[in-house]
């Protein structure tokens, strides 16, 4: 048996409720961490496109393509965070962003909770992944 696999980011927002199949008898998204067992090699399968997502974070621009328009530096080491499974040092994560040129203050504030509110960010290049260093 032969697999093939290809790994794509979408908006949630944008992704339809899958269909079974005649192959199928229930399909449905899952969070990473709490995927079903899978057939054959697919587990593997899932963990290389998630290694290969993670690499990507040290010399890409990809991270910006789960994010909305507007963002905090908080939303968007969230992000980076989730993919990698671990923390980040908050102040080391802020310098890196700001110094890479991938992103630009827009002037605004989000509050989220009752916290003060926090900068508005954009990505410079939405859209588009470019690689970094």
């Amino acid at each position: 048996m032969i697999s093939v696999a290809y790994y794509a980011l979408v908006c949630s927002d944008r992704i339809a409720q899958p269909v079974a199949s005649s192959d199928a008898a229930a399909v449905a998204w899952f969070p990473f961490d709490e995927l079903p067992e899978t057939a054959f090699d697919h587990a593997a399968i899932i963990a290389k496109a998630h290694e290969r997502l993670v690499a990507k974070l040290d010399y890409s621009s990809i991270a910006l393509q789960f994010m909305p328009d507007l963002f905090t530096l908080s939303e968007l080491q969230a992000v980076y965070e989730t993919l990698r499974g671990s923390e980040l040092d908050k102040r080391n994560f802020r310098k890196r962003i700001l110094s890479l040129d991938i992103i630009e203050e827009t002037g605004e504030q989000k509050r989220n909770g009752n916290h003060r509110p926090a900068r508005a960010y954009r990505a410079r290049r939405p859209n588009r992944v470019e690689i970094i260093k």
